[in-house]
C-alpha cells in the first residue's frame, strides 16, 4: 500500500468533501487525504489559457483524481466577461493535473463518475470519436486506472485495452433510497419501466432485484434525418398491454436525463394509463434546458419524484424544488478508493447486484417484522 492521496478541482469540491469523511472512517485515522485544487492550483488567465500548480510532492504516492467534467456551475472572468466552464475545458484541466504532477506518483486512478464525451462514443461517416479520442489521451498522460459509473456504452473501453477501465453501478444505494424515503414494501405492485430501447438492460436489473417484478418498455419512433445531432421523435409508443399498468407502482429508469423530454413524455404517457405512482430514478440529472417543464408536469401529477446521484452537477434549483431527490455516492466511492488503494477486488462494488438483494431482502423482512 503507498501513501493515499485524492486530488480534487473545483468542480468536485462537495463531493470530495463528502468522500474526505468517509475515507477518514474507513481508515480510521485522520489524515488529510485530500487535496483541494482552488483558484491557485488551478489558474486561469484573462484570456482563458490555465494552468496548474500542485504545491506538495507527490512522489511514489498512490493518487486519485476526483472530477465532474459536467459541472456547468463553475465560471471565470474571460476577457472581462463571466465565462462558463464546459466539458471540454474540465477535461483539459483533468490533463493539466497530470501534467503537473510530473510522473513522480506511484500510480494514477481517474474517477470520473460522468464520463467525458460519452455520448460520442460511436463513429459514423466523416465525424469525431470524441469518447475513444479522450480516453487515449488519458493513457498517454499516464492514467494507470479509469473509473466511472453507469457509462452510456461499456464499449468505450475497447479503445483502451490495456488500461483498466471499471464501470460501476450503483443500483444497491439508488433503490435503497428509493424505496425506504417512498415506503414501498409492496413489490408486487412494482413495474420497472424503460423509457426506450437503450434503457431495457437497466430496467431489466432493476426488475430483476426487486422480487422479479414486472417489465416493460416504451420505444422511440425517430426520423431517419439528423439535426443539430438529434434525430426527431416521431413517436413515443408503449410496448405492452395497457391492463398491466393499472394501480401499479412505476419506475422509470436511465443513466441519465438531459432535457428530460423522453423521462417527462413517459410519465406523462403512464399516468393517463392507469398508473399510480411514477418516480423517475437516474444516475446523472443535468436538466440542460432547465427545470420549468419539470415542474409543470409536477403540478399536473405526471410524476411525483425524480431521484438522482450526486455524482455530477444539478442545478440549485432543481436541488431545491420539492420533488427532487438526491442519492448521495459519496461512500461508494470512498470504498472504491480505499479497496484500491489497499489493492483489493472492487467486484462486488462494481455490480451492486448482490448487495442490493441483500438490502431488498433485509428491508422486507424487517416490514414484516
Amino acid at each position: 500500500m503507498k501513501e493515499l492521496k485524492v486530488i480534487v478541482p473545483e468542480n468536485c469540491h462537495e463531493l470530495g468533501e463528502k468522500v474526505l469523511v468517509h475515507l477518514k472512517e474507513l481508515r480510521g485515522t485522520d489524515c488529510d487525504y485530500v487535496k483541494f485544487l482552488d483558484k491557485n492550483g488551478l489558474i486561469r488567465f484573462n484570456n482563458g489559457e490555465g494552468k496548474c500548480v500542485i504545491d506538495e510532492s507527490l512522489r511514489n504516492k498512490d493518487i486519485y483524481i476526483l472530477t465532474d467534467v459536467s459541472n456547468r456551475g463553475i465560471s471565470y472572468n474571460l476577457c472581462g466577461e463571466r465565462h462558463t466552464m464546459s466539458p471540454d475545458e474540465h477535461f483539459m484541466d483533468i490533463l493539466r493535473i497530470l501534467s503537473a504532477e510530473c510522473g513522480h506518483a506511484s500510480k494514477r486512478t481517474l474517477i470520473m463518475p460522468y464520463l467525458y464525451s460519452s455520448r460520442q462514443d460511436r463513429k459514423e461517416h466523416r465525424e469525431s470519436l470524441d469518447c475513444a479520442m479522450s480516453l487515449q489521451w488519458l493513457v498517454n498522460m499516464g492514467v494507470d486506472e479509469i473509473v466511472t459509473c453507469d457509462v452510456h456504452n461499456k464499449g468505450v473501453m475497447n479503445a483502451i485495452p490495456k488500461t483498466p477501465f471499471e464501470n460501476v453501478y450503483l443500483t444497491d444505494t439508488m433503490l435503497t433510497d428509493l424505496i425506504l424515503t417512498e415506503e414501498i414494501f409492496d413489490y408486487e405492485n412494482i413495474i420497472c419501466i424503460s423509457p426506450d430501447e437503450g434503457a431495457m438492460k437497466r430496467a431489466r436489473f432493476f426488475s430483476e432485484v426487486i422480487d422479479n417484478a414486472t417489465m416493460a418498455a416504451f420505444y422511440k419512433y425517430r426520423d431517419q434525418k439528423v439535426s443539430n445531432g438529434n434525430a426527431k421523435v416521431r413517436e413515443h409508443r408503449f410496448l405492452g398491454d395497457p391492463d398491466d399498468l393499472i394501480g401499479k407502482i412505476a419506475i422509470v429508469t436511465d443513466d441519465m436525463i438531459d432535457t428530460g423530454g423522453s423521462i417527462l413524455d413517459t410519465a406523462k404517457q403512464l399516468k393517463e394509463l392507469g398508473v399510480d405512482k411514477v418516480y423517475l430514478v437516474t444516475t446523472f440529472a443535468f436538466f440542460s434546458k432547465g427545470i420549468e417543464k419539470f415542474n409543470d408536469y409536477y403540478e399536473c401529477g405526471y410524476f411525483d419524484r425524480v431521484y438522482a446521484t450526486n455524482l455530477a452537477y444539478v442545478p440549485e434549483e432543481a436541488k431545491n424544488s420539492p420533488w427532487f431527490k438526491s442519492i448521495d455516492c459519496s461512500k461508494n466511492i470512498a470504498v472504491i478508493i480505499n479497496e484500491l488503494n489497499y489493492g483489493r477486488s472492487i467486484g462486488e462494488v462494481i455490480k451492486g447486484r448482490d448487495a442490493v438483494l441483500k438490502r431488498v431482502r433485509e428491508i422486507r423482512e424487517g416490514r414484516r417484522k
